[in-house]
């Protein structure tokens, strides 16, 4: 299996429905990238869109993993146009495939992000994740370090709100 991790600066109509795709079987297989199932690729048409333009502008960058040539998962690195903030960027969802989780990918996929923001002169990076998940363990064996909860930040559905928990890691 050759796996690979490339920053992506142009999304082209099939690499867009390939993001688009990935990005609806994450989500209705119940990963935390911004969405709850159910959902369709013309739920999130308009979100990927919005990521697509701010790669074109050079505002983010997509971090596109690839298992033997075919898209496996991406993740997003959001880059600050604050100068007082240059030097970190926050990572956005992140996900692998559903039928591709288990293998290693998710941390091949932010061992990537990471060599991507290094050569982009970054020095540290943030993420938040959805609480109850259990993803901030994932990320701690990578170097996060939690700083900070913000209870009742998600509103998953009515009468369910979890805390959104924020990382970072000194690159």
């Amino acid at each position: 299996m050759h796996t690979e991790v490339c920053p992506v600066g142009a999304v082209d109509d099939e690499l867009r429905s390939q993001l688009l795709t990935c990005w609806a079987d994450v989500t209705n297989a119940g990963g935390s990238v911004g969405f709850v199932p159910p959902v369709t690729e013309a739920d999130l048409a308009p979100y990927l869109d919005a990521v697509v333009e701010r790669v074109h502008q050079g505002r983010e960058v997509i971090a596109l993993l690839r298992v033997d040539g075919e898209v496996a998962g991406f993740a997003v690195l959001s880059l600050s146009v604050s100068p007082l903030r240059r030097h970190w960027a926050t990572v956005l969802r992140v996900q692998v495939r559903p039928e591709r989780q288990g293998a290693g990918l998710g941390r091949a996929l932010m061992t990537g992000v990471h060599a991507i923001a290094r050569e982009r002169g970054l020095e540290f990076l943030h993420l938040t994740v959805r609480g109850g998940t259990g993803l901030e363990a994932f990320y701690q064996g990578l170097g996060y370090r939690e700083f900070g909860r913000m209870p009742g930040a998600i509103r998953v559905a009515p009468g369910d709100d979890r805390e959104e928990l924020h990382l970072t890691c000194r690159l």
